[in-house]
Parts: structure tokens; C-alpha cells; sequence
């Protein structure tokens, strides 16, 4: 084994870390690629082994829109793999539309966060092949589907109960109604 030598010590060489260094250089330029309305063509090249990614100005990748957590998840460069790990956001972290805390990332896969979707490119990889929306899903459609103009389009994404301000507008209420009292209390004496 080589040595190198540091400060009058021989320390062995890191033939491990310089592999990593090597792959990391020969790393293709892999990015994050938003889709949605309002922000398309809003990107964000992986640089770093970290990457983090939410509302706040702080994150490596700022995505200012309501949906998205203030520091919603991070992407991580470990080896060949490019993973993204949620960060307890409060919508999610979805890869493909499946919900996950961690997972490797695949060139052309859709990463949503909140109401953003985000297309994970590749430099080496193909570009994604476009959807035919003329095709019929895998499962068929069904007669009342088509009756009924289609699938339901909502929200997937459920609302927070706000338990914290409707206590307060109680207590408001509730405080609001003793001060009325208490002056027209006062209001009746001082008229006798």
C-alpha cells in the first residue's frame, strides 16, 4: 500500500476516497426540473452532496408556493444514487405519485412536493418518453366515468384541521360578550 506523507507521519493512502472523488467527477449533471404552471422551466443543478429544497430562502433550491414546506426535503448525492429524503413536510414528499421518506431517484421520474411537480433529469439518460393521453389507462374506463365527464379532479391533499384558531375566535366571542355585559351593567347603575 502507498503512503503518503503528512507532517512527518506516514499516513496510508485513501484509494477508497479517491475513487469517490473520480465518480464524482465523472458524475453527468443531474438536476431537478419543475413543472408546474407558474414556475416551468425553474431548475436546479445537484451540485452538492446535499441539496435542500422548500419555501424558505435558506434551501439550496427555493420553491416559493404556500404547498411546499418551508424546508420540505433534501436530495442527497450518495455514490451512483441520487436520493430524496422528506423532511416531515406537511404535504409530503411524493416520487411517481406514491408517497415516500426516502428514495433513490430514476432519470425522467416526477418528484411532487405540495402542488409542485419536479422531473429529475439525467444528462445521460434519455429524455422522458411524453404520455399518450389518447391511450386508455391500463385499467380501462368505466361507463360511469364516462357518464360522469371523466375521473374527479380534487386536492390530494387533505386540509388541517385548525383547532388553535377556532379556539381563539371562541375565546374572542366569549370575552367580546362579558365586555358588552359588564358596560351595559355599568350603563344601568350609573342611570339609577
Amino acid at each position: 500500500m502507498k503512503c503518503i506523507e503528512d507532517r512527518g507521519r506516514q499516513k496510508p493512502f485513501d484509494f477508497k476516497g479517491l475513487v469517490g472523488i473520480i465518480l464524482a467527477s465523472f458524475r453527468p449533471m443531474a438536476k431537478l426540473v419543475v413543472l408546474t404552471e407558474g414556475f416551468v422551466g425553474t431548475s436546479c443543478e445537484l451540485k452538492a452532496e446535499r441539496t435542500t429544497v422548500g419555501r424558505v430562502e435558506d434551501n439550496t433550491f427555493q420553491i416559493a408556493e404556500p404547498s411546499v414546506s418551508s424546508h420540505h426535503c433534501e436530495i442527497l448525492l450518495r455514490g451512483a444514487d441520487v436520493v430524496v429524503k422528506d423532511l416531515n413536510s406537511t404535504n409530503g414528499t411524493y416520487v411517481n405519485g406514491q408517497p415516500t421518506t426516502e428514495a433513490v431517484l430514476k432519470p425522467g421520474q416526477i418528484l411532487r412536493l405540495g402542488k409542485i411537480e419536479i422531473r429529475f433529469e439525467d444528462e445521460t439518460a434519455a429524455p422522458p418518453k411524453k404520455q399518450d393521453h389518447a391511450a386508455p389507462p391500463p385499467g380501462g374506463v368505466k361507463l360511469t366515468e364516462l357518464e360522469q365527464g371523466g375521473r374527479p379532479v380534487g386536492s390530494p391533499f387533505a386540509k388541517k384541521s385548525n383547532k388553535a384558531n377556532k379556539i381563539f375566535i371562541y375565546v374572542g366571542i366569549g370575552l367580546g360578550l362579558v365586555i358588552v355585559a359588564f358596560i351595559v351593567i355599568s350603563l344601568t347603575k350609573l342611570t339609577q
